[in-house]
Order: C-alpha cells, then sequence, then structure tokens
C-alpha cells in the first residue's frame, strides 16, 4: 500500500529540501486528491489502494478527469509534477521497483502573458487607501511594500518588524524553500511603513498579542493571512471600478515589468524576484502596448 508512505515523502521534502509549509500543504493536497480517485476507481479506501493501481493508464485516466472538471493545464501539470516527485521518492527508497509513470508526458502549456498593471492604474491602486484611518494607513504600507519589493504575498505575510532595516533601507524575506533574500525599501515604501508603525499598528496590537513580531496586523491583533491581502486589494479593486482582475501577483508583476520597461537587465530582475532560473523571469520580458507603439513610431519606415 502506497498512502501510508505520504507522510514520509512530506517528512523527507520538508528536511532535505527545505520545502515551506504552504509547498507541504499543496503537494498533501494533490497526493491526497489522486488517492481519492483511485479509490473511487476501485471502490475500496485509500489506505487500500494496492501499488498496482500507480501504473501508466490510471494516471493518464486520472489527468483526463482533471480537466473534464475545468482545471488549467498549468494546475493538471503541478498536480503530475507533485505525483511524479512522489513517485521517485518511493523508487528511491526501493518501495516501487520501477517508475510506472516515467513515460506519461506533461500537457502542453498555455503561452500567456503575466497580467500587470499600467503605470496609471498602479498609481491609482496605490493612492486608493484613505489615509485618514487606522486600516487605511495600513494598507497603503501594504500595497507600497508589495509592489516596491515585487514579492510574492506568502513573503509580504511572513514579515516580522525586525526584517525590516530602515537604516540601510532594505527588507529581508523569506522566499521559498526557506531561503532568505534582500529586497530594496524605495522612499514611498520607506513612508508608508513608517507612518504604519508610527500611527496604526499600536491600535492593532491587542493585549493578549503585546509581543507579536508579526509587521502587519489583522483586527485581532494577529498576523494576516494570504487571504485577507487578497481580500484588502480586491476592495480597492472594486471601488476603483478596474476591469481586470488583480491579484497579489499582479503587483509582483508589474513590478518586474516596471523594472525591464525602464531597462533594468534580466539578470538583476531575476535577482530582485528571487528567481532560481533565469527562464522564469523572461516571461516578463514583454512590452506595453504603449511601448510597442513607440518603438514602432521611432523604429518603423512606414510609421
Amino acid at each position: 500500500m502506497l498512502f501510508q508512505y505520504i507522510d514520509d515523502f512530506l517528512t523527507h521534502l520538508r528536511i532535505e529540501k527545505s520545502a515551506s509549509e504552504l509547498t507541504l500543504v499543496s503537494y498533501r493536497t494533490d497526493l491526497y486528491q489522486f488517492f481519492n480517485y483511485l479509490a473511487w476507481r476501485y471502490s475500496i479506501e485509500c489506505e487500500d489502494v494496492p501499488r498496482e493501481a500507480l501504473n501508466h493508464k490510471n494516471v493518464r485516466d486520472y489527468l483526463a478527469s482533471l480537466q473534464d472538471q475545468g482545471m488549467s493545464r498549468a494546475t493538471i501539470a503541478r498536480k503530475l509534477a507533485t505525483l511524479r516527485s512522489f513517485v521517485r521518492y518511493l523508487c528511491r527508497e526501493n518501495i516501487l521497483p520501477s517508475n510506472p509513470i516515467a513515460s506519461v508526458s506533461t500537457p502542453r502549456q498555455e503561452k500567456r502573458l503575466p497580467e500587470f498593471l499600467y503605470p496609471q492604474e498602479m498609481s491609482m491602486l496605490l493612492e486608493a487607501p484613505d489615509r485618514e484611518k487606522t486600516s487605511g494607513i495600513r494598507d497603503r504600507a501594504i500595497l507600497e511594500t508589495l509592489y516596491g519589493g515585487g514579492m510574492r504575498v506568502s513573503e509580504l505575510v511572513g514579515l516580522d518588524v525586525n526584517d525590516v532595516n530602515f537604516d540601510e533601507d532594505y527588507i529581508r524575506l523569506h522566499g521559498k524553500g526557506d531561503k532568505e533574500r534582500i529586497a530594496p525599501l524605495g522612499s514611498q515604501a520607506r513612508d508608508a511603513l513608517l507612518a504604519y508603525l508610527e500611527y496604526s499598528r499600536p491600535l492593532y496590537l491587542k493585549e493578549d498579542h503585546r509581543e507579536e513580531k508579526a509587521l502587519f496586523l489583522n483586527k485581532f491583533g494577529g498576523r494576516l493571512s494570504s487571504r485577507s491581502i487578497r481580500n484588502i486589494i480586491n476592495k480597492y479593486v472594486d471601488e476603483l471600478a478596474l476591469t481586470q482582475k488583480v491579484s497579489p501577483h499582479t503587483l509582483r508583476h508589474t513590478f518586474a515589468t516596471d523594472l525591464l520597461n525602464g531597462g533594468a537587465d534580466l539578470r538583476s530582475v531575476q535577482e530582485l524576484l528571487g528567481h532560481v532560473r533565469l527562464s522564469t523571469t523572461q516571461i516578463y520580458t514583454h512590452l506595453t502596448k504603449n511601448k510597442i507603439k513607440t518603438i514602432h513610431n521611432q523604429k518603423h519606415p512606414r510609421r
């Protein structure tokens, strides 16, 4: 039976690969979903799924069922990657004699440009919070920090007060795989954070949370969650009636796009984003419509 090895696999990821808690939750969810599918197919319990059920045909049928549910190719590819990683672990531990899904191909990915905001839209979003309100001061600091540092939402909510160095204007981020990196602290983000720490954060602190280390706090005095950040952004997007869907990652896309359009080199942007591979950063080398039009007007002989 293979289901029992999931916990051992996750322990391996946490200790040997320094996988984050978010990654572990994602892997566990993907593997439970796969075993639930096999259990339904064989009309048995997950714990009773035999090794023989982990084969090429069943995995292909599972992927097809995910597609029928309307899942994106990217999501299906991620779930297959989780399963492949689990099977490689089982082979390495001699639990499986060989890899039964080695020939399963990854779904062809849709090539989509990352969504981003134009400078005017980004400026409107940053200015949207009411700085006369405690929540507005906090939200402005959140938006300025998220955009100014190009960070992931998980990195933002993981920030502690002592991760911000105002003397040298940088923020220490805890990225994927527990890797640390430094993000610059721009003047706008600096001012917004100082205002938040002086006027807003003390009002969010509760008597039983006086020793709270988290930088950004919720109304209960605890650390804000990733979902809370998404809700905050959605609130201002709705107020501004922006036509596109905006997520915390949209601000990260905008950060990278603005840097590249401003002349930053790809390697520097890679470092700022915390990407391991340059190819991951290259998706941001698209140009805005205005930039394309400007280049066309300047360079094309038939403009």
